[in-house]
């Protein structure tokens, strides 16, 4: 039985790992924080076929522990401080955890034969033209962005330096009814049933215009895997190769029950972010031909499912 730890496993991608991982047959293990409150909600289904342990990518020692004597075969390393637009609120604890954090368990990592896999994303391109594959120059404009590339040039490194088997998942954005409610595409649904439940009538927003290429997050956490299932380490783009604005998520998610988003969604300066990001758009030729992955889901149908869930 294969045996796997999971930081961030109380995440949206976290979650739909592990459910992936024991359909699988393996041992899955987590990181969670200490909090004065619960917060294993998208895991509590699977709970009790969960290993558990108390971490954090502040703390090393935390993590040595859990590792000390258990044999992993793969480390997925799923944790961070992950809101973009926080991280120009908190630059230094998000360059802490979602930058150091990442060499932090590279170290620990290289001396015990164990497969890592560090969450990238598609930040780490920033302004660079779309669409945007493995060999893009990086241009990250967020200190969400900036530790993310600090995180996934030292995966490089160490798999130069150490013959680790370390690899990048540079994953766009993907979404689904886990994801978190700040997030402009949880924030859209959550207000869709809330408004048609009469708990709310505004919502607001910042830049509209702004393209994503949003998929299917249990579609992208098979993708992790097979990353980890080849014979040689790699860096590899998950994306759906379509990118969309924000307008039209909204015209997705609203259409679905019927309602003009336009009488109820007003623009905030507040959620500007100091340095847009104005198109993010994927291309996963090289995950498509080499890990036979591929999306499925397209905007409409996730903007769909969401709302359907959010309803609920």
């Amino acid at each position: 039985m294969k045996k796997a730890l999971i930081t961030g496993i109380t995440g949206q991608d976290g979650s739909y790992l592990a459910e992936l991982l024991l359909q699988k047959g393996y041992e899955v293990h987590g990181i969670i924080r200490r909090s004065s409150c619960f917060n294993t909600g998208r895991i509590d289904h699977i709970f009790n076929q969960l290993d558990l342990h108390y971490g954090d990518l502040t703390d090393p020692s935390s993590i040595e522990s859990v590792i000390w004597g258990r044999d992993f075969d793969e480390f997925y390393n799923l944790g961070a401080q992950s809101h973009v637009r926080t991280s120009f609120d908190i630059p230094a604890y998000t360059g802490d955890v979602t930058g150091m954090g990442v060499l932090r368990m590279l170290e620990l990592c290289r001396d015990r034969n164990i497969k890592f896999y560090q969450a990238s994303s598609s930040e780490l391109y920033g302004t660079s033209p779309a669409p945007q594959n493995e060999s893009t120059p990086f241009h990250p404009c967020s200190p969400y962005g900036i530790a993310k590339l600090f995180g996934y040039w030292s995966t490089v490194n160490y798999r130069n330096s150490y013959d680790m088997f370390a690899c990048n998942g540079i994953l766009f954005n993907h979404e689904s009814p886990r994801r978190g409610e700040t997030f402009v595409t949880r924030k859209i649904t959550k207000a869709v049933a809330n408004i048609i439940n009469g708990k709310q009538d505004k919502l607001l927003l910042g830049n509209l215009d702004a393209k994503r290429d949003w998929g299917y997050a249990p579609e992208y956490v098979e993708g992790m895997w097979r990353m980890m299932q080849q014979d040689k380490p790699d860096d590899f783009v998950l994306a759906t190769g379509r990118t969309h604005t924000i307008r039209e998520f909204l015209d997705a998610a609203f259409g679905y029950v019927n309602v003009d988003w336009h009488k109820h969604v007003e623009i905030d300066p507040r959620y500007y972010r100091p340095v847009e990001v104005t198109e993010l758009l994927g291309d996963p030729s090289k995950a498509k031909s080499t890990l036979g992955w591929e999306a499925k889901t397209t905007m409409k149908e996730l903007a769909e499912l969401m709302v359907k869930a959010d309803l609920q």
